[in-house]
């Protein structure tokens, strides 16, 4: 992508646009200048139809961009007709995003933007294969979970579970399996799902008038491939909606039901689900000792996809709902969003913004949204209302719960005004992270002068009060434009957004205060009661803290710290403290030593064997002891231990060892010394007489 923003890659799809009859406006020759091509653009009034010849000569030469995605299919049909189908299509919507809107000769450099935006080619995230043999559960009560398990019977492998019987004919066919019993515990995703049920009990196939089950018994196991949950009650699991292959319906709601039923029969094969998130183990900041620090991602995650493997955390893929909180809560990055990536996704907004400028737009506002919900409302606003402003550019992202500080600090610093995140109100318990992570990007914007808010989170439903919204944001001063490169971790963008964002503010600063809990800052250690055991250094999961082979004494590396804790845990002396902040400072990248000692030199070889002070402690408390009475004895305590082991083996015995072991006396010695007194008798002992 070149510097100015033109869009280089549109060559290799030829690009067609179209007003839809007339209710754009369209500049073409100015959006070709724009996006960097030879020529202007034709401008069609009616691609989809009267003028498909067009598209299909297009598509005859070559890979094709169509600024449409309402007709996509009919397109896509087109293509099969001519057969063609096997040519690169891509699609993007300019019309609700932008064209449909009450300042129309304004949109035209957000549509340019978005069709550079799109022709973006984001690096795939990888997939994993779920395999369903269509063996499914119905848990449910009475005679709906019987009649729901009935009609899935001839697509699926169906078992029927009965929380409740009351209601429920026993079938004059029984084409299901029936039993009764309540789940107490579930795990697993589609196609391999594992169930323990209390109060399981078979159906007697003598049942007459009602259901009769005999032989319960509690804790019986059972695996599936799917369950269609119509018990009404709580989900199975956590954020059930997103658990693969897990269908949860209230039964009172025959559409409901109906919509579950069609989508249980579906699960039967071989399905591809992308790999959402990496996990690299070794910047886990869990736990180190069984210390256990970091804990972001275990409380952040809705659907129970990740649990505590030891000194870091395991992400079950199959679980994994996509939701992305785990990747911006996480301290150090070892989690990490792949559906975008972060360099992917920044990437996207720097093209974006660029394209937008480029084209003459100011005030660049991101508002960053879902498919599933945001979509439908910024198609209802410019369908139904005055459409979106012309300065707001949408982005299209999978799920908004994986946007961190560090992205949105990176967006601001490429020169976005504002960010808007409309996020979804039907998982309240993903939008705490989210809104934890625009309050940090506050805290640094707040204290660096850029007035504010820059950055907000909107929940909202109705449309009307989202373009509301929309139109009545203050307008911020501008922030300088900066382009950088966002490879490398989740905390390398974020400190070079940062500094970005410092260097342009209107009160620079070098270090900033941030709120407890902030994956930033530094630790405190009380010099005098710490004894450089170093047990803080081997337990540091960011390797802020290191010591020095040759003197004994605690390095720290501010830009590591993670402030997971876990140092504060280890210390045995309990002299270690946190402290969240944010340094600027090139001193944040150097190690500074908190603590550092003389070492204590081996008596014997010179090696150094440890803190001073330490050694001499021990000497002053082993003067008087029992066991360390002599020179020799405190000198091997001054020794390293390969002097140590070699000054023991010379002098061939063990100082430390107790006097010899007095000898056993035996049979033969009483009677030896009974022989000598019958030859001396001035030779016997007193008590000889008193036997």
């Amino acid at each position: 992508m070149p510097g100015d923003g033109r869009m280089s890659a549109t060559t290799k799809h030829k690009l067609l646009v179209c007003n839809c009859q007339r209710t754009m406006e369209v500049d073409g020759a100015r959006l070709a200048r724009t996006l960097g091509l030879e020529g202007p653009l034709a401008v069609h009034r009616e691609l989809c139809r009267s003028e498909s010849a067009s598209f299909e000569a297009a598509l005859a030469a070559g890979p094709v961009h169509v600024a449409c995605t309402q007709e996509a299919p009919l397109f896509r049909d087109i293509a099969e007709d001519k057969g063609l189908g096997d040519v690169p299509m891509r699609f993007t919507n300019i019309r609700e995003r932008a064209g449909w809107c009450e300042a129309k000769p304004a949109a035209l450099p957000k549509m340019a933007a978005l069709l550079a935006e799109a022709a973006h080619e984001a690096e795939p995230a990888g997939l994993i294969t779920l395999k369903s043999e269509g063996v499914c559960l119905v848990y449910g009560a009475g005679q709906a979970a019987l009649d729901a398990a009935h009609e899935l019977s001839p697509r699926l492998s169906v078992s029927v579970l009965l929380t409740d019987a009351a209601d429920a004919i026993p079938p004059s066919v029984v084409d299901v399996p029936i039993h009764r019993g309540r789940i107490r515990r579930a795990s697993g995703h589609l196609g391999a799902f594992e169930i323990e049920v209390d109060g399981y009990a078979p159906m007697l196939p003598s049942s007459r008038t009602a259901l009769e089950f005999v032989l319960a018994r509690d804790g019986a196991m059972s695996k599936c491939d799917v369950i269609l949950d119509l018990s009404g009650g709580r989900p199975l699991f956590p954020g059930g909606g997103r658990r693969d292959g897990y269908v949860h319906a209230d039964p009172a709601d025959p559409a409901a039901v109906a919509r579950a039923m069609f989508k249980a029969s579906d699960l039967v094969g071989e399905f591809e689900k992308p790999r959402y998130v990496v996990f690299d183990a070794g910047l886990c900041a869990h736990a180190r000792s069984q210390k256990v620090g970091c804990t972001n991602c275990l409380d952040g995650c809705p659907t129970g996809a990740i649990s505590p493997a030891g000194d870091h955390v395991a992400v079950d893929p199959g679980i994994c709902g996509g939701c992305g909180t785990c990747s911006a809560v996480c301290p150090t990055g070892a989690v990490s969003y792949s559906f975008p990536g972060r360099e992917d996704l920044v990437t996207r907004v720097r093209v974006l913004l660029q394209a937008y400028r480029t084209a003459g737009g100011t005030r660049p506002v991101l508002l960053l949204h879902d498919e599933k919900h945001g979509s439908p409302m910024i198609a209802a606003m410019a369908r139904f209302g005055r459409g979106l402003p012309p300065n707001v550019l949408p982005l299209a992202l999978h799920s908004v719960f994986h946007l961190g500080h560090d992205v949105l600090a990176a967006m601001l610093a490429l020169g976005a005004e504002q960010i808007v995140v409309l996020a979804p109100g039907d998982a309240p318990e993903e939008l705490p992270p989210l809104e934890g992570q625009v309050a940090l990007l506050a805290a640094f914007t707040g204290p660096l002068g850029h007035a504010g808010p820059r950055a907000r989170v909107v929940v909202e439903r109705d449309p009307d009060a989202v373009e509301s919204l929309l139109y009545e944001l203050p307008k911020l001063p501008e922030l300088a434009a900066r382009a950088f490169s966002a490879a490398g971790g989740k905390r390398e963008v974020a400190r070079t957004a940062l500094a970005a964002l410092n260097e342009t503010a209107p009160q620079r600063a070098t270090v900033i205060a941030l709120p407890d809990g902030a994956p930033y800052g530094r630790i405190h250690i009380d010099v005098g009661g710490c004894t450089l055991c170093l047990s803080c250094i081997g337990a540091c999961p960011a390797n802020a803290l290191s010591d020095d082979p040759d003197r004994p004494q605690v390095s720290f590396t501010e830009a590591a710290c993670v402030q997971c804790g876990v140092c504060v845990a280890t210390c045995p002396e309990k002299v270690i403290r946190l402290e969240p902040r944010y340094n600027f400072t090139p001193s944040a990248m150097t190690p500074e030593i908190l603590k550092g000692e003389e070492p204590f030199e081996c008596v014997s070889c010179g090696k150094p064997i440890g803190a001073r002070s330490t050694i001499e402690k021990v000497l002053a408390r082993l003067e008087g002891h029992s066991m360390f009475r002599g020179e020799r004895q405190l000198r091997l305590v001054q020794m390293c231990d390969t002097c140590r082991i070699v000054t023991v083996a010379e002098e061939g015995n063990d100082p430390l060892k107790a006097g010899e072991r007095p000898r056993m006396r035996t049979t033969d010695d009483d009677l030896a010394e009974a022989a000598r007194a019958a030859r001396d008798p001035a030779a016997r002992k007193p008590e000889d007489f008193l036997s």
